[in-house]
């Protein structure tokens, strides 16, 4: 049954429907033009998601960080601390416009993440040290530091929740590892418990890329190229999130879990990224109606929410009630010859590859405007 009235818009039928919607970009630009407040009035936006490309693309635009930069040279700031110093300063203006929406929500929304330097993906001490320096600098409630879940990367997850600090959790590509990410967050609130830490006070979100999926896939399917493999592309992003999805509802189900949500901790919700669609030939809005569900977000690039917004048609949870095709899609990838174990490898290394070049785009980017303002 479609839970889309006549009178509403597909973005909040999407949020009646128990998904929030995080924006997957920010820019000072965004801030200081007032069009983030605009995108929370109108299209139902309740947090935001940052990368290093997504800051390497703000401050190659600029101006709004002129004099900001030019203040940062004559101080004699190199290019790591005007970057901590620039994103940072982003990060804290967004988690003040989104604070209402904190407030209202019990601290679940009104989320904004700023992601560790990615080279620091397989260093789990160097990046636990990053994540509490981000937020302590950033120093606001609603803030979320991201830490890929590179096996090290879960050290780091476990550490920084143990010590009190919301986290998003990102680049999760497998269900194998999605339950290691839940494990470490488990094991994180223990710690926090033992150390008398309010556990209501830690949040966190476990990012499961959707679209990077179906991309790999559909190459290795065409390159299969029989009847029965071609009639696989395009299902495996969402089977795969579906599939996640029952392993949240299984594993804070569990005894481990009820048991720190008793003492008061927040489950830690899955979050659809990667939700932009790369295939033309796909409907635009794949990866927000076909991922429905109670209690989870989805962190859309603006194209992405402008499509929804404009036609996408959300009719209640298309999740739930589908988990034994989803298992049947990858079970048929693997009958024609797709190895999804060396797929979610292979995307984990290129998505923590991807996030480097960008970072050192970033480093680039700040390090000529530094020379420029001196």
């Amino acid at each position: 049954m479609s839970t889309q009235t006549q009178s509403q818009s597909p973005t909040a039928a999407l949020s009646a429907s128990g998904v929030s919607i995080w924006l997957d970009d920010l820019s000072r630009q965004r801030l200081q033009s007032g069009d983030l407040d605009r995108l929370i009035a109108e299209r139902n936006v309740v947090g935001v998601t940052t990368n290093p490309t997504i800051f390497a693309a703000a401050l190659s635009q600029g101006e709004a960080y002129a004099e900001q930069l030019h203040a940062l040279a004559a101080s004699g700031a190199d290019v790591d601390t005007a970057v901590f110093e620039t994103t940072t300063d982003d990060v804290r203006a967004a988690s003040d416009v989104f604070r209402p929406v904190f407030d209202a929500t019990g601290g679940l929304d009104g989320r904004v993440s700023i992601e560790v330097a990615p080279d620091l993906a397989h260093d789990a001490a160097a990046t636990i040290e990053s994540a509490k320096a981000l937020w302590a600098k950033v120093d606001r409630p609603n803030a979320m530091i991201k830490i890929p879940a590179t096996i090290e990367g879960l050290d780091a997850i476990r550490e920084t929740i143990g010590a009190g600090i919301s986290v998003n959790v990102t680049l999760i590509f497998s269900i194998d590892r999605y339950r290691e990410v839940i494990a470490a967050y488990l094991s994180g609130l223990e710690i926090a418990k033992a150390a008398g830490i309010d556990l209501s006070t830690i949040h966190s979100v476990a990012s499961f890329f959707v679209s990077r999926v179906d991309t790999e896939i559909d190459k290795r399917l065409t390159t299969i190229g029989t009847d029965e493999a071609l009639a696989l592309k395009s299902k495996a992003g969402v089977a795969n999130a579906r599939l996640a999805y029952e392993l949240f509802e299984q594993e804070f189900a569990g005894e481990r879990a009820q048991a720190l949500l008793a003492a008061g901790a927040n489950r830690q919700r899955p979050l659809w990224a990667s939700t932009g669609v790369k295939d033309p030939s796909l409907p635009d809005t794949l990866y927000v109606t076909e991922l429905v569900a109670a209690g989870v977000v989805n962190t859309m690039p603006e194209k992405t929410l402008e499509a929804t917004f404009d036609h996408g048609v959300v009719e209640g949870d298309t999740v739930t009630g589908n988990y034994a095709g989803a298992a049947t899609v990858l079970d048929k990838l693997a009958s024609v010859g797709v190895d999804y174990d060396d797929v979610t490898a292979l995307l984990e290394r290129e998505g923590v590859e991807k996030f480097i070049v960008s970072w050192h785009e970033l480093l680039d980017t700040v390090r000529t405007a530094l020379e420029a303002a001196k």
